[in-house]
């Protein structure tokens, strides 16, 4: 991967923040001298000192040095932010790239610069293991920027780019999404332990079989029905669960508390 020249800005290094700082290095993408990480307790960062990044409690001060500044806060924090380093953004210089949930380009824009490139990122909480899932959008940065974001989160994960009025459902799906298959795991494993397994064991059993599930679609690239075809036979048992689980709701249940989740989402930044 073409190592990247400018310098990186962190801001609000949470696990999303360190995780993309992890990644980037990791991948030859970037030095750890070429990042730095920002956040109140700057003790925190103590670790990331010491691998060679750059750790500081001002934001300003780190947006001012850094080509890349990538928002990794709350969007109930967001506004405070923006305040806080709008003296500091040079449109001529800086790429801004939000994580914040339902906070469109737009938004931004408006704290800070109309001239200003915005892109939006996505991922979810598998990035601290290079499995995220990152949607990417913009409505008017250039696609080289663009292009730049999705090799920046391609180092933690798959990327998808999408419009970007479909970002809040994004975080729906890919985001809130890692708590709903979790949900899911934990219940097989809780099936297991009633028909007489462990529950180590029953957990394992669960995980192991959703990770082959999963990867079974990805290296297939096959429907979840051509394989659950596979599976059921006639009068067989695995119809037979599926059919108790829909009778149940099940899929139901999942298209509803995602439609429900995005709507929440869309929720969470207030303009003012």
């Amino acid at each position: 991967m073409e190592q990247f020249s400018g310098k990186i800005a962190i801001i609000g290094s949470g696990n999303i923040g360190t995780s993309l700082a992890r990644g980037l290095v990791k991948s030859g993408y970037a030095s750890a001298s070429q990042i730095t990480l920002t956040r109140r307790s700057v003790a925190g960062l103590s670790a990331f000192a010491e691998q060679g990044f750059g750790v500081s409690g001002d934001n300003p001060a780190a947006v001012a040095a850094a080509d890349i500044v990538v928002l990794c806060v709350l969007p109930q924090q967001l506004n405070k932010l923006l305040e806080e380093i709008s003296a500091v953004i040079d449109v001529s210089k800086h790429l801004v790239i939000s994580v914040a949930s339902g906070v469109s380009c737009a938004d931004i824009r408006g704290k800070l610069s109309g001239r200003l490139e915005v892109v939006r990122a996505m991922p979810n909480t598998a990035i601290a293991i290079g499995q995220s899932m990152t949607c990417v959008a913009t409505d008017r940065a250039s696609e080289e920027h663009v292009q730049l974001v999705s090799r920046m989160f391609e180092t933690v994960g798959a990327v998808v780019k999408i419009n970007e009025d479909l970002m809040t459902a994004a975080t729906a799906l890919c985001a809130c999404g890692i708590a709903f298959f979790l949900r899911a795991i934990r219940a097989a494993s809780q099936g297991g332990v009633e028909i007489g397994f462990h529950a180590e064991d029953a957990l394992k059993m669960a995980v192991q079989t959703a990770k082959g599930a999963a990867d079974l679609l990805l290296q297939m690239e096959s429907h979840p029905e051509q394989e659950i075809d596979k599976v059921t036979s006639p009068k067989g048992c695995t119809i037979a669960g599926l059919n108790e689980m829909e009778h149940n709701g099940f899929s139901s249940s999942l298209i509803k508390g995602i439609k429900l989740s995005a709507v929440k989402a869309g929720e969470l930044y207030k303009k003012e």
